[in-house]
């Protein structure tokens, strides 16, 4: 196989990891099973290698004017340490890529953006930065695990006291098992959790420390199923160039009422929209997969986006793109499996949320 590796390629071989290609890394899908690991999430705590994700820093005077210009939310009047997710668009409203920001200082951002769209994320912002601001990918000096699930923060606790108390805060110059580290109260499973940047050097131990202390090794399987029972969107899937934010269903994270930024004429005509990210519980017997083509008797109304059957939930689930006609919860539709029609349910989304 080919593909970069993660400081911790050999933790994860050592335990066996079952290795596979993604974005171009090496990383390991699961170890237990995508099932166990799924549940370990759930109801005690999984680690995930996400050293594969980007960050980019932009620094300068103009640092603020330039995120506001480049995204859709609004990120002023942000303190030191505080996170904010948004899409950021092309002029025609479509996506470039969804990320969250974190504001290090008034002239400081760290940008965390998709693994498959660093590059072009950061020629994209790179090519349109203004006034004093300056972009570094600091992305290889960086290494970052993800610690999620109910039992994260007790965990966590046994190496550091340096525990941001807030969902999207951040302690900037943690120390986690006497390692230097960014802490963060994020992550993409729909449970508590915490995400940690670390020298790529520190990761290994980090790894072993919190695997000691209790953590489950969990691969990018089970990282999948949690984000879609969660009905998190996943770039690629429910976001693209050709998706606007309020197909997705991120209409909250679009600031119209901020100064111009790249893509809002176009936002500002979007709406009402055509179409919208739906959530749909099968209700017949089959798994919708991505691409399955959603129907309303003999008119296909849609596509699905992403779905599984969801470990936790005990059923099948999907997310998918649909005449906005349709997306009222308890509207009855049909999946196209394989050739054979069956029968789905608008519901509300998140599928699953913590207690």
């Amino acid at each position: 196989m080919e593909g970069r590796k993660t400081p911790l390629y050999d933790r994860h071989t050592a335990a066996g990891g079952k290795i596979v290609p993604f974005a171009g890394w090496l990383l390991p899908v699961q170890y237990s099973g995508v099932i166990a690991e799924h549940r370990a999430v759930r109801s005690a705590c999984g680690l995930f290698d996400v050293s594969h994700m980007g960050e980019l820093v932009l620094r300068g005077a103009d640092a603020l004017a330039n995120v506001n210009n480049l995204m859709t939310n609004d990120f002023s009047g942000m303190a030191d340490g505080q996170a904010r997710y948004s899409p950021m668009c092309y002029e025609d409203g479509g996506m470039v890529d969804d990320l969250i920001l974190y504001r290090c200082s008034d002239t400081a951002y760290l940008i965390v953006v998709n693994a498959a769209n660093r590059d072009k994320d950061a020629g994209w912002i790179r090519a349109h930065l203004t006034g004093d601001c300056a972009m570094e990918d600091i992305s290889d000096q960086v290494a970052q695990l993800a610690l999620q699930g109910p039992e994260a923060e007790s965990i966590l606790r046994t190496l550091t006291g340096d525990i941001p108390e807030k969902n999207y805060t951040a302690v900037l110059h943690g120390t986690v098992d006497g390692r230097p580290c960014l802490v963060s109260r994020t992550g993409y499973t729909g449970e508590d959790g915490f995400e940690l940047y670390c020298a790529p050097g520190d990761a290994p131990a980090l790894w072993d420390a919190l695997i000691a202390a209790g953590a489950v090794p969990c691969g990018l399987g089970a990282r999948d199923t949690l984000r879609l029972e969660a009905a998190m969107p996943l770039y690629g899937h429910e976001l693209s160039p050709e998706i606007n934010p309020y197909e997705a269903g991120l209409g909250i994270f679009v600031k119209l009422d901020k100064a111009g930024f790249i893509g809002k004429a176009a936002l500002e005509q979007a709406r009402p929209v055509r179409r919208r990210r739906v959530g749909l519980k099968m209700t017949g017997r089959g798994i919708a997969r991505e691409e399955c083509p959603v129907y309303d008797g003999e008119r296909q109304i849609g596509v699905v986006t992403s779905g599984t059957h969801c470990p936790w939930l005990g059923c099948a689930v999907a997310m998918a793109l649909v005449d906005a006609d349709y997306k009222e919860p308890g509207t009855a539709l049909q999946v196209d499996v394989r050739g054979r029609r069956v029968e789905a349910e608008v519901v509300k989304t998140p599928f699953y949320k913590r207690g």
